[in-house]
C-alpha cells in the first residue's frame, strides 16, 4: 500500500541524424497522432552523438524519456561518462493493448499514455511520459481507477512509517512538507479513486525511469504540468503490467519487449506470456508469417526496441534527416541491403 498522498493538502536516421554538439533546451511532452484503426506504432527512434558533458540522466530529461529507457536502447555506453558516443534515444512505441481513452500506465515500461477524449482540443492526438515507479516492497497496484481529484502546490504530510525510515537514514522529516522546491510530489498531483496513490511530479528528476517512489507515479516537472492541464475528474485510469507489447504498423508485426519481473531487472523465466500476446495479436491475421526465432530473441533482450517480427514490408521507425540517408549496409542488413526498420544503429 502507497502512504505518498497521506495528509495531501491543496495550497493554492538512421545514424545519418547526428546532433552534434546540439541538445533540446527542454524536455517537451511527446505528442503524436493516432495510429488508424488496426495500427498501434507510435514515434521514431532518434540517433544522437553525445558531448562529453553528457549523462544519461540529463539526457533522458533533454529527450523525455527513462532513464532505464536510456541503458536498455544502449548496454553498452557508459551512462555517466558516454562521451562523443552515438547514443540511441528510444522514441518508438507499441501502444498497449488497452482501451484508448483517458490514462494507460504500462508498469513494467515505466511509461504512460495519455488518450484525450473526442470533445478535447487535442483529440486525435496520443500523448507518452516517462515514469517513476514504486520501488521494491512498495510496489504501484494494478487495475482499473480514476481520477478523483486534481490538487496544484500540494502539500505532504508523511505517514509515520515513511517518516521512520527517513529517521533511521539519518534524514527526518517534519510533520508536514510545504509546497515548494523541497516538497517529493512536485508542483501538481492527481489523486487517484485508488486509496493512496497518486500520479504526481517530482523535486528529484533523476528518478524519472527507476524504481524510487513508494507507489505513486512520478513525472518530470514539465510532464506533470502538461498532464495536469489536460486531466480532468473522472477521467479513467488503467494502470497494467505489459512486459511484452505486440502490435501492428499498417501489415508489419512489431515486438516491444521490457523486463517482465516486478522489479523489472530479472530476466525472461518463461516465454508463455509473450507466446499468448504474439498468438493474441494474430488473431485476426491468421495467415500472417512469423519469424519466432527473431521473437524470441526479442522477448530475451527485452531492450524496449521495437522491432518487425512478422508480416509484410513496413516502413522505418527510425528519423530520418531529409537529404538522403547513407547507403552502406549494416550488419542488421538482409541481403538486399533492407535494414530492419525498427532497430538501426
Amino acid at each position: 500500500m502507497s502512504f505518498c498522498s497521506s495528509g495531501l493538502k491543496r495550497v493554492g536516421a538512421q545514424l545519418a541524424l547526428v546532433l552534434i554538439g546540439v541538445a533540446p533546451l527542454a524536455a517537451t511532452a511527446a505528442m503524436y497522432d493516432e495510429p488508424a484503426e488496426g495500427s498501434d506504432i507510435i514515434g521514431r527512434v532518434q540517433h544522437i552523438k553525445t558531448q562529453e558533458s553528457d549523462t544519461f540522466v540529463a539526457l533522458a530529461r533533454q529527450y523525455d524519456v527513462g532513464y532505464r529507457e536510456l541503458r536498455l536502447a544502449n548496454p553498452d555506453v557508459d551512462p555517466w561518462l558516454p562521451g562523443n558516443t552515438d547514443v540511441i534515444i528510444p522514441t518508438a512505441y507499441v501502444l498497449p493493448d488497452a482501451k484508448r481513452e483517458g490514462i494507460v500506465i504500462n508498469i513494467p515500461e515505466m511509461r504512460l499514455y495519455y488518450f484525450p477524449s473526442k470533445n478535447s482540443a487535442n483529440a486525435g492526438k496520443v500523448f507518452t511520459f516517462p515514469i517513476g515507479i514504486g520501488r521494491q516492497g512498495w510496489g504501484t497496484p494494478l487495475g482499473e481507477t480514476r481520477i478523483s481529484q486534481r490538487i496544484p502546490n500540494p502539500t505532504w504530510t508523511p505517514p509515520a512509517s515513511i517518516k521512520k525510515e527517513h529517521a533511521e537514514k539519518g534524514d527526518p522529516l517534519p510533520d508536514v512538507v510545504a509546497a515548494g522546491p523541497d516538497n517529493p510530489l512536485g508542483q501538481y498531483a492527481l489523486r487517484l479513486a485508488l486509496p493512496s496513490y497518486l500520479i504526481h511530479g517530482t523535486n528529484k528528476p533523476s528518478g524519472i525511469g527507476m524504481k524510487v517512489s513508494h507507489g505513486c507515479i512520478r513525472l518530470f516537472p514539465a510532464d506533470i504540468e502538461k498532464l495536469f492541464s489536460m486531466a480532468e475528474v473522472g477521467m479513467p485510469v488503467n494502470i497494467v503490467s505489459q512486459p511484452y507489447k505486440i502490435g501492428w504498423d499498417e501489415d508489419h508485426l512489431v515486438m516491444e519487449a521490457h523486463p517482465p519481473d516486478a522489479d523489472g531487472d530479472a530476466p525472461v523465466k518463461s516465454f508463455t506470456p509473450w507466446v499468448q500476446e504474439l498468438i493474441g495479436a494474430t488473431e485476426d491475421r491468421p495467415n500472417t508469417p512469423v519469424d519466432w526465432n527473431l521473437a524470441e530473441r526479442v522477448a530475451r533482450q527485452t531492450d524496449g526496441m521495437p522491432e518487425s517480427i512478422g508480416g509484410g514490408a513496413g516502413g522505418s521507425r527510425e528519423t530520418a534527416p531529409e537529404e538522403a540517408a547513407s547507403t552502406d549496409v549494416s550488419p542488421g542488413d538482409d541481403a538486399d541491403g533492407n535494414a530492419d526498420p525498427y532497430r538501426q544503429g
